[in-house]
């Protein structure tokens, strides 16, 4: 399906693996110039090198920026002054007991998962405005809903990215800019895969048993019963940073594998 997206210029942040480099492959498979973003230069380097190995002809650079600081994303947005697509993607998580959980770890939760977005947005929000085109997505997830009580820190900056996809929505009212939330469940990135084979190790299984315990005992809602890959979240994000999807605007749209049963 071509989404129109050529000469569109797009942001992911967080885009070295996972949703964030999938979703920077399918938008330059369909024309968009892309601008990925990481902490650290190598890793930077590596997945324009991905991007543009799977993209023929795809155009596609890089830019190592901490945007977990106010300064990283100044640094951002000085080398890129104007977006019509800006993909929220960059964040962290990780599980962590309630009560260990200490103020500096909350902090910087949202510093990444929801300060970066905001402070993006407020900077290309207004161009997007003025050209009456764009796109802002944020990737929460299904853990803003249902919070995971073994990293609630992680569901709280994940449900605030959902009021202010929302918010800023409101701020698009007659235009044909748009802001959306895409609410990915259980998805085998590099870091879930990681702890997946590790926990296996650990406990003497395989990653498949693994694998079918944690949607038996902790996502037991989940409807195709396994771990999403990054190019299915990364299909959603494309299709709503499109053309396309010029009448869906602050939405909370699943993408999820059922895990969520409310129908609103």
């Amino acid at each position: 399906m071509d989404l129109d997206l050529a000469n569109r210029r797009a942001l992911v942040t967080g885009s070295t693996a996972g949703i964030g480099y999938a979703t920077a492959v399918e938008l330059a498979s369909q024309g968009a110039e892309v601008i990925v973003t990481g902490r650290h230069q190598e890793s930077v380097d590596e997945a324009v090198a991905g991007v543009g190995a799977a993209v023929a002809g795809g155009r596609v650079r890089g830019i190592a920026a901490d945007l977990g600081t106010a300064a990283g994303c100044a640094t951002v947005i000085e080398q890129v002054p104007a977006l019509d697509v800006l993909v929220n993607n960059v964040g962290v998580f990780g599980p962590k007991e309630f009560g260990d959980i200490d103020d500096a770890e909350w902090q910087q939760f949202f510093d990444v998962n929801v300060m970066s977005g905001v402070r993006l947005a407020r900077n290309y929000l207004g161009g997007m405005r003025e050209r009456d085109w764009g796109r802002i997505v944020f990737v929460s997830s299904e853990s803003g809903i249902h919070i995971p009580a073994e990293m609630i820190h992680y569901g709280v900056t994940k449900t605030a990215q959902l009021g202010l996809a929302r918010g800023i929505a409101e701020l698009t009212a007659g235009t044909a800019v748009t802001c959306n939330a895409v609410l990915p469940g259980p998805t085998w990135s590099r870091g879930v895969g990681d702890f997946v084979r590790s926990m296996a190790e650990q406990q003497g299984k395989s990653t498949q048993e693994m694998e079918r315990e944690f949607f038996r005992e902790v996502r037991p809602t989940s409807l195709i019963r396994r771990f999403e890959t990054p190019e299915e979240v990364a299909n959603m994000i494309a299709y709503v940073c499109s053309p396309a999807a010029s009448a869906t605007n602050g939405a909370a749209l699943r993408v999820d594998g059922g895990v969520v049963r409310t129908v609103v």
